[in-house]
Formats: structure tokens, C-alpha cells, sequence
């Protein structure tokens, strides 16, 4: 007889249905993924899914949550606990970060916001709200310290930390449509950062 796909306590169950719906969305879409699909690949009844899970809608949030939201509260606490100079940490720590993300579970997410965002505008909205901003908030703050510690210069860097973030973007996206046509993520990532380094970093008197 086989043994039920997850061996769980009660306590783990809501962990194991974001992961299952992950993988349902994932190879079916947002739109073709039903709760029961979700259920049947957790190992539960539809009832129980529901009983954590009362929409598809939270059932997708509860991805973001496990897949995206946890890697920006762990770059959000490197960067408010870093002892580092502000230069070796982007080319340590967030570079390493940055780099992580075009090959992640992060790239199947932006997929599906990608693919069905106009439909479900309330689902970027809230990728919006709980990554997007969070992480250009801890980005100008680190950039704003580093003004404060002489190691920067203001630039239009402190209005657009998005800049920080295009390269990473543009490696997902590439990922996504032109998988076919290869790109050096790790070194598109690189180069852009060495680039704000160049621009941003503090001048000699």
C-alpha cells in the first residue's frame, strides 16, 4: 500500500497545501487550477483545504507568502543587521541574493503574475504590497545609510532603487520568453551592479 504523499502533524498541514498548490499552479496556470486539484496533490479533502484556505486567491497568496515573501524578510534582515561597508555588502551578500533569483521557484511566480495579472489585478497588487515595496523600502534605506556613512553619494538612486532591481527583472523575464537564446544571468547582474557602484559610490574630495 502507498504511503500517503505527506507525513504530516496538524500544525505542518497549511505548509504542505501551499506547497501542493505551488506545484498545481505551476504546471496548470492560475486559471486552470482547481482547489480540489491542489487537494488531491496535498493528500487531503477539498474540505480541509478550504478550512485553511477559503479562496484559489489565498491559496495563491499563501505561495507568494512560502516562495517569494521569505527570501525578502531574510534579505531585509541581512541588510538591517549587516556590519559590513555598504560596498562589500552589495557585492557580497545582495549580490549573491540577486543572483539566486532568475533560476528560483521565484522566476514560476512572475509567470504566472506575467500571464494572468490582468485578470487577477488584486493578486499583483498584493505581490506589490507584500514584495515589491518592502524590498525597494530596505533598498533605500541601505542606500540612504550608506549616504549617512560618507561610503555613497546622492544620486537619482535614492528616488529609483528599482534600478537595483532591473537587472534581476530583466533576467527573469529573458528567462521566461527567450528561454531558447541563453543568457549569463550571473554575469547581466554583475555587471549592472558594478555599474551603480561606479555611479553612486562616494568621491574623494
Amino acid at each position: 500500500m502507498n504511503e500517503p504523499r505527506y507525513q504530516r502533524r496538524k500544525e505542518d498541514r497549511p505548509q504542505e497545501i501551499a506547497e501542493a498548490a505551488f506545484e498545481a499552479f505551476a504546471e496548470n496556470g492560475y486559471s486552470g487550477t482547481r482547489v480540489e486539484d491542489v487537494a488531491r496533490r496535498a493528500g487531503v479533502s477539498k474540505g480541509l483545504t478550504y478550512l485553511y484556505f477559503k479562496t484559489k486567491e489565498e491559496l495563491f497568496k499563501a505561495v507568494i507568502r512560502n516562495v517569494v515573501t521569505r527570501r525578502v524578510d531574510a534579505l531585509i534582515r541581512i541588510v538591517e543587521e549587516t556590519d559590513l561597508p555598504s560596498e562589500d555588502f552589495v557585492r557580497g551578500p545582495m549580490l549573491d541574493f540577486m543572483k539566486t533569483i532568475p533560476d528560483s521557484r521565484v522566476r514560476i511566480v512572475i509567470r504566472l503574475l506575467l500571464e494572468e495579472g490582468p485578470r487577477h489585478p488584486d493578486l499583483v497588487d498584493y505581490y506589490y504590497e507584500n514584495v515589491v515595496c518592502r524590498g525597494l523600502a530596505a533598498i533605500r534605506r541601505f542606500v540612504e545609510r550608506g549616504i549617512e556613512r560618507g561610503e555613497f553619494r546622492p544620486t537619482a538612486i535614492n528616488d529609483l532603487p528599482q534600478l537595483f532591481l532591473a537587472p534581476v527583472m530583466l533576467s527573469v523575464v529573458w528567462k521566461i520568453l527567450f528561454a531558447k537564446h541563453p543568457l549569463d544571468t550571473d554575469r547581466l547582474i554583475e555587471t549592472h551592479v558594478e555599474m551603480l557602484l561606479d555611479h553612486f559610490r562616494a568621491r574623494p574630495e
